[in-house]
């Protein structure tokens, strides 16, 4: 099922040259041609690959893309990814590790599920965005967990309006605002009292980040919906848009930013994965007190 799997690692990090130079040994023992990001194949002194010079590179040449790292290793794959019909496979060798659900202790035993055709599969979609000023469009990026809009270089709140299928929301003042998938309402949007919204859903969320009201609450919204946000033309200072935690675009008073859907990955999970023994371990659910 698949014959070209391909490596990315987290980088700078010392723990991942075990795990790698163990996975290459594995692959390379069933004959699969391996290929390697350049960054990663940088870590190994030996064994039988190919190299790749940059994960779009991997995308275009495998079909299955095993990240080694945590999630955030695996959101900045999957964002490059995304453009590619690719499977991605995540060993957690990071903390939580919501996406990322192999242990390298477990990793040959589920490799072997897994190449023999025993796995899950399940697609999750990605958010796009577009930044426009003066009516051009001056960049765009996508995320898998979250887009935030947040202030930056100001100690004062930041205003913007927001308006979902042309139909105006708010006008609000705060600390800014996460528009997250339903993959990342475990992260950023979790942390400011958003909904835990299951993977398969196709929905959008909207939480405010210490907004300047008591009325204010996380909203869920259709996940075709097209949310489009304005900063202020009186807002002083700047702020950021950041996509899954990299800082994507400084905006400006009267910048607008459109959010969509588009986009998915297909993740792969060995059999038996289980959503919510996910959430009970990562979260600490049901643990005596």
């Amino acid at each position: 099922m698949f014959n070209s799997i391909g490596l990315i690692a987290k980088r700078g990090d010392i723990r991942v040259k075990d795990t790698l130079e163990r996975l290459v040994s594995y692959l390379n023992s069933r004959a699969l041609e391996v290929v390697i990001d350049a960054p990663s194949a940088r870590l190994l002194s030996g064994g039988n690959f190919s190299v790749a010079a940059n994960t779009e590179a991997l995308g275009i040449r495998c079909d299955l893309i095993i990240v080694i790292g945590g999630d955030g290793t695996l959101l900045q794959a999957a964002r490059l990814l995304a453009k590619h019909d690719v499977s991605i496979l995540g060993i957690n060798l990071g903390r939580l590790g919501f996406l990322t659900d192999i242990s390298p202790e477990q990793m040959e035993h589920y490799l072997d599920e897994i190449l023999g055709g025993a796995f899950l599969e399940e697609d999750r979609f990605l958010i796009y965005a577009e930044v426009y000023r003066e009516g051009r469009c001056l960049s765009h990026s996508n995320a898998l967990n979250d887009m935030v809009i947040h202030r930056w270089n100001m100690t004062h709140m930041l205003t913007f309006e927001t308006t979902i299928n042309g139909h105006f929301m708010s006008r609000q003042r705060s600390d800014g605002l996460v528009v997250s998938t339903p993959t990342g309402s475990t992260a950023y949007a979790l942390s400011g009292g958003g909904p835990i919204v299951h993977p398969s859903l196709n929905a959008l969320l909207l939480v405010s980040i210490c907004p300047h009201t008591l009325s204010n609450r996380p909203l869920v919204i259709d996940g075709d919906s097209c949310i489009a946000i304005t900063i202020a033309e009186n807002q002083t200072g700047q702020a950021q848009l950041s996509c899954d935690g990299v800082l994507c675009q400084q905006v400006i008073p009267g910048d607008l930013i459109v959010i969509e859907k588009r986009q998915s990955i297909r993740l792969i999970h060995p059999q038996g994965h289980d959503h919510y023994a996910t959430l009970r371990e990562k979260l600490d659910w049901g643990k005596a007190v």
